[in-house]
């Protein structure tokens, strides 16, 4: 049986997930993870990061991915399925590339539980309307927007990746502790969240 738009609920969801955000960005309190874990939650439960990331972000690939699969052959050719193609790439990165490269804190299971479930309607919402409300035309593909916006997204992307490669080299083997680059010199800022005070760090060279 074919699936036909419903708009109000992608409308309901949509406004949902922004009023949680703006609601989260009025309290302007930490998240509770990372540097902040310890402060906000020093007795949560936690998983190893790596475990944590993964589950958190599986949902935004695998739900996407499934509408995607179950669709015929002959959809995927259109405008909308190859730009819902490139939001599972980029999460199919995060979920399985990403989660297993980071050397983040063990993550509080409670923060885990939330992000799983903005993911899990995010990768409905954006799942269902691509394939299902969506209507771009074949010339769309000629469209000057949507080359712009190809490119763009896949330099987000590639600046993506390559800030968190710089992250992990700034951490040795086995250290936790938060770095900042900074700038073009060879120092990096350290954060001991135990003291609460940032301290400059210099054992890392300068990449050219």
């Amino acid at each position: 049986m074919p699936v036909h738009c419903q708009q109000s609920p992608v409308l309901a969801g949509s406004a949902t997930l922004a009023a949680l955000g703006a609601l989260v960005l009025y309290l302007a309190k930490p998240s509770g993870y990372g540097k902040y874990s310890e402060s906000v939650m020093p007795a949560a439960i936690r998983l190893p990061a790596r475990a944590a990331w993964f589950l958190q972000e599986l949902p935004s690939f695998a739900v996407p991915a499934g509408i995607l699969a179950r669709q015929p052959r002959s959809i995927f050719g259109q405008p909308a399925t190859v730009l819902l193609g490139l939001f599972c790439a980029h999460y199919f990165h995060r979920t399985f590339v990403y989660s297993f490269l980071t050397r983040g804190r063990p993550f509080p299971v409670a923060f885990l539980f939330r992000g799983f479930v903005f993911c899990v309607g995010n990768g409905l919402l954006q799942g269902y309307y691509l394939v299902y409300c969506a209507e771009y035309p074949a010339e769309w593909y000629t469209d000057l927007r949507f080359s712009v916006g190809v490119f763009l997204f896949l330099l987000g992307m590639g600046i993506n990746i390559h800030s968190d490669y710089i992250l992990r080299q700034l951490r040795k083997p086995g250290e936790i502790i938060y770095k900042i680059p900074q700038g073009s010199t060879s120092r990096c800022l350290r954060t001991t969240p135990n003291l609460g005070k940032p301290s400059f760090h210099s054992s890392f060279k300068e990449t050219k």
